[in-house]
């Protein structure tokens, strides 16, 4: 009689949570800490979707608010105090640089708008890291999820057949009928394991690539941006 045959009437008649009890206190504490990992998972998935999705939308429109304006090294405060928006905190850092490199050259009589300009390409360059950080943020989480989930089902699994192995060799007896339910049980932390980190790898694919996006486009953005100030410049 072959190994699927006798474990079909264990399957059939075994619901996760009777195969749950009938787990080890191991394979108990590594099927509860998997699901803790995939409400984690499921919260950065969602919360880091929503995250994204806002930024890039307060993104578009504080760009095409700047499109509209003629000129902007003499802009309004107002334009540089929405430091939550990405594109309005490189614009501060920007604008902030430059004239805070005018001061110091008019005081040391050295005021020249190419140090001017590099002043304020420099603020662009660490804001363009900044925001890149703040798009990532979170990511580590999931993919330190996404690698581990497996590997920790496994690691139960392994444990709980190892388990049931040594039960039955006390035995004067042993049958596949016995070894069948604490194999099967055993298994329940590979599941567990692979259910956490189907979703998570898929989510963790397509929040990097939008989080990549979203770098490549401020940066077009911080380099238009550098354009139009050297443009002002020599006006």
């Amino acid at each position: 009689m072959s190994l699927t045959v006798l474990l079909t009437p264990v399957f059939a008649t075994t619901n996760p949570w009777q195969l749950f009890v009938r787990c080890d206190p191991v394979g108990q504490v590594i099927v509860v800490l998997l699901g803790v990992f995939s409400l984690v998972a499921w919260t950065i998935m969602f919360g880091k979707h929503m995250e994204l999705k806002k930024l890039s939308r307060l993104n578009h429109i504080f760009e095409n608010r700047l499109r509209e304006q003629r000129t902007l090294l003499d802009l309004p405060e107002a334009f540089r105090n929405s430091r939550v928006i990405p594109y309005a905190d490189l614009f501060a850092d920007a604008i902030e640089a430059y004239w805070h490199a005018a001061a110091i050259g008019k005081e040391k009589g050295e005021d020249t708008l190419r140090a001017r300009l590099e002043h304020a390409e420099n603020a662009l360059q660490r804001g363009l890291a900044r925001q890149t950080l703040r798009y990532e943020s979170s990511m580590i989480f999931l993919a330190s999820i996404v690698s581990g989930a497996p590997f920790l089902g496994l690691l139960g699994t392994v444990w709980g057949v190892m388990e049931a192995f040594s039960s039955i060799s006390v035995q004067q007896t042993a049958s596949i009928q016995t070894l069948a339910p604490g194999v099967s049980a055993a298994l329940l932390t590979t599941i567990a394991g692979l259910i956490v980190a189907i979703p998570a790898v898929f989510g963790y694919n397509i929040l990097l690539a939008r989080s990549r996006l979203l770098v490549t486009e401020t940066e077009n953005y911080a380099s238009i941006l550098a354009d139009r100030i050297e443009l002002e410049m020599k006006m």
